[in-house]
């Protein structure tokens, strides 16, 4: 694994926004930035990445299964009871999940490590799917990068092929903030995908959705049924919501289930490590206010359950807290992980994205940032396989 710096294309702009990605600049700050990239060779690919990460989300799903039965994981998670109905219906009918994306700590050198899993709505995926293709693609031909390069990246040929499997030919809603920049693009590239795949779409904002009281069931805008939705917000705040107690009344597939919200919780960080100690790709973890949290010390992360975008994470050594992120969450409890600092190239520490779409490792995202905690502002950068 290296960080390589390289020319940038000089139309990147012209060419992201001719492609519908706006949000490439946020702040007045880069998000997109491809004056480096990251490469790796192809057995770190294979046997580093890949393979832990169809491991990883194995364990997930045996760890999803065991919770849907056993109350103990439900209140561990904080998942208000009257939803547990719920998830575990989702379970067992088998709902299908779409994809998710395993955030993890590789430096080339030992295993990968799992730092948390964005399991119900993870952004980057245009990005990873499309533009950094587009980038390999143009600085082959513009040799900014060897002829040879190649990328981890079969994200949108997937996510195709997931649509037509799940969906069968049903109408699809998607649904989000879409007055959130990012958010409106992530479901505009997904909407894409599936009418890809053949299926008809509407995309309408999260507010906009109503109620039939005859007969039970969500509505859009035209009346219409939703009987297939894709959902760019999170299981927490549905549950909260002023229509989350329709949630169960509803006949309503979700994308991604409700089971999912067992996985977008970091509380599966400790639970995952009860269940498989000392698993290479795994980092000691516990709930706080667990005595084995003191086996710790005085050096680990403290991570609410349910924040994002490194939202009230802080990273303490020796008690002493080196870095921290404000934000709203942490009433939920917290998890202690043992602290695992992130590589450090040039001054800059990168996390992987490693995702699965249908359950199959297919694609890799980096971000990376002067600071050690990957939050909203942190850069996107593209890699290739040398």
């Amino acid at each position: 694994m290296q960080r390589i710096d390289c020319p940038e294309r000089d139309d990147w702009q012209a060419t992201a926004e001719a492609c519908g990605f706006d949000f490439h600049t946020i702040d007045g700050e880069r998000y997109w930035d491809e004056r480096a990239y990251y490469a790796f060779t192809l057995d770190e690919i294979e046997r580093s990445i890949e393979a832990p990460t169809g491991e990883i989300d194995a364990m997930c799903l045996e760890f999803a299964g065991r919770a849907v039965a056993d109350e103990r994981y439900l209140r561990r998670l904080t998942i208000p009871e009257s939803f547990w109905d719920l998830i575990a219906e989702s379970w067992r009918r088998d709902d299908r999940s779409l994809y998710g994306r395993l955030d993890l700590k590789f430096d080339g050198n030992g295993p990968a490590k799992l730092l948390e899993y964005n399991a119900d709505t993870p952004t980057s995926i245009f990005e990873t799917a499309v533009f950094q293709w587009t980038w390999l693609e143009q600085a082959i031909e513009r040799r900014i990068i060897p002829a040879h390069a190649d990328q981890f990246n079969s994200v949108h040929e997937r996510l195709i092929a997931a649509w037509k499997d799940i969906a069968a030919g049903r109408h699809l809603h998607l649904t989000g903030t879409t007055g959130n920049q990012e958010d409106a693009g992530t479901l505009a590239y997904l909407e894409d995908t599936a009418r890809q795949a053949g299926l008809e779409t509407t995309l309408l904002d999260i507010e906009d959705i109503g109620w039939r009281d005859e007969g039970g069931g969500f509505v859009d805008l035209d009346d219409r049924d939703i009987a297939l939705a894709f959902k760019l917000y999170p299981w927490e705040w549905m549950f909260h919501d002023a229509f989350g107690a329709k949630l169960s009344l509803a006949p309503t597939r979700w994308i991604e289930p409700p089971w999912k919200a067992l996985l977008s919780n970091k509380g599966i960080l400790p639970l995952l490590w009860e269940m498989f100690p000392n698993h290479p790709n795994l980092l000691p973890a516990f709930f706080e206010d667990d005595s084995r949290a003191a086996g710790l010390g005085a050096t680990y992360v403290r991570k609410p359950l349910l924040s994002r975008e490194g939202a009230n994470v802080t990273l303490v050594a020796g008690g002493v807290a080196l870095d921290e992120q404000s934000g709203p969450y942490g009433a939920e409890g917290y998890v202690r992980q043992a602290l695992s600092p992130l590589p450090n190239f040039a001054g800059f520490h990168p996390v992987i994205g490693s995702w699965l779409v249908d359950h199959q490792p297919c694609g890799l995202s980096i971000r990376e940032d002067a600071s050690p905690i990957t939050g909203n502002g942190s850069r996107f950068l593209p890699h290739a396989i040398l």
